[in-house]
């Protein structure tokens, strides 16, 4: 088969399966009288009902805005600190403890912190997902910085390029690709962040809609949200990756040509 033809075959199975999970839902929740357990019919006439242009603005926007406002910090955060921590043995070596103890603490713990100390508006928020999301992009910088080619950092240093220039042109680019896969994984705990958060001393969200729908006994559009959750998550993951795989083409190749 071709490449073109295995592509195409990957897309129809990776559209095709989920369906076929959708249709399967349907079936045996058509005759369901599970007041936990609507059927799906119902779940979506709440989905398009609650999500489709009525909430956005009040509950799905904030959501994104807090997501991405902590993500984008603890990107630039970890990005940083994680170029001084890798380029250093001393650094790497001082801040190992500090490190694991604080990416150990369950990230709930800090919530009666966070609010005592910053309150119960977006900052908090931020923080708490800024936290969290801190630590994989962190760890997978350092370790990229540490595996780049001894070779290249070397003649780097002989030909006595800036340091700017040499982090710009060598490091950045080597590390790039365990850069972008903590990132990715940073990505899904960020959202799961918004939402815990959310759910804590927030008048507005998603997170927030989830839990008054429960606590309302609204299990509709309680699932409609975890739906849009999953969608959210998942449309976002694809971003992600064509974004990735635009940006890091050149390591792709490489890849491939290493390989054959």
């Amino acid at each position: 088969m071709s490449a073109r033809g295995q592509r195409f075959a990957g897309l129809a199975l990776e559209v095709t399966a989920p369906l076929l999970v959708l249709v399967a839902w349907g079936l045996w929740s058509a005759d369901s009288e599970e007041f936990y357990f609507p059927p799906l019919t119902e779940i979506l006439s709440s989905f398009a009902d609650t999500w489709l242009f009525e909430r956005v603005g009040s509950d799905v926007v904030p959501s994104l805005a807090r997501m991405f406002a902590g993500y984008g910090l603890a990107v630039a955060t970890a990005i940083t600190l994680g170029l001084a921590i890798g380029l250093s043995r001393r650094g790497r070596l001082a801040s190992a403890p500090i490190i694991e103890f604080l990416r150990a603490i369950p990230p709930p713990a800090l919530l009666p912190f966070a609010i005592l100390v910053i309150g119960v508006g977006n900052s908090m928020k931020v923080f708490i997902i800024a936290f969290v999301c801190l630590w994989p992009i962190l760890l997978n910088t350092v370790d990229g910085v540490m595996g780049v080619d001894p070779t290249l950092r070397e003649t780097s240093r002989i030909y006595s390029i800036p340091t700017a220039d040499r982090i710009r042109a060598v490091v950045l680019p080597a590390a790039s690709p365990q850069i972008f896969a903590g990132m990715r994984t940073s990505l899904s705990l960020a959202l799961i962040m918004v939402v815990i958060s959310e759910m804590v001393a927030s008048t507005n969200g998603i997170g927030y809609f989830v839990l008054q729908s429960q606590r309302s006994f609204a299990i509709a559009e309680m699932w409609s949200g975890i739906l849009l959750l999953g969608l959210l998550g998942y449309g976002l993951n694809f971003g992600f990756l064509l974004i990735e795989r635009r940006i890091l083409r050149w390591h792709r190749g490489a890849r491939a040509s290493a390989l054959g």
